[in-house]
């Protein structure tokens, strides 16, 4: 697959791999977001009970940083099989999430802090 492939191109390409094998039956939204939360425990398994210098390490070998991609995947392919289901354009959503936390956290109050919006001085 080529790099530079958009989120609407792989959102078919999931879909025309869970129809290839009669899957959409098991992909209502209850189950589809009960196996997105399934999947990102699976992630955080991966760093359960790691110090900082122990996720370094993981992350800079290759078999964590596999782990970790295939991990990222399963989310994002999850992802893409509940926005479908839910009739939601996930480019869209996110675009407007971004606008949305352009206002809540602008740069000037924001900038190098972790402050929530709400606390922003």
């Amino acid at each position: 697959m080529d790099s530079k492939i958009t989120v609407q191109e792989l959102r078919n390409e999931v879909i025309r791999f869970r129809d290839e094998r009669n899957w959409r039956q098991f992909h209502d939204p209850k189950n589809l977001s009960i196996g997105l939360s399934v999947e990102c425990a699976e992630l955080e398994e991966l760093f359960l009970w790691k110090n900082e210098e122990e996720v370094r390490q993981f992350l800079n070998g290759e078999k964590g940083r596999s782990r970790v991609g295939e991990e990222l995947a399963d989310i994002f392919v999850f992802l893409l099989y509940l926005s479908e289901a839910c009739g939601v354009d996930l480019s869209d959503e996110v675009k407007k999430k971004i606008r949305i936390n352009e206002q809540k956290y602008p740069v000037e109050k924001s900038y190098d802090s972790h402050t929530k919006y709400d606390e922003l001085e």
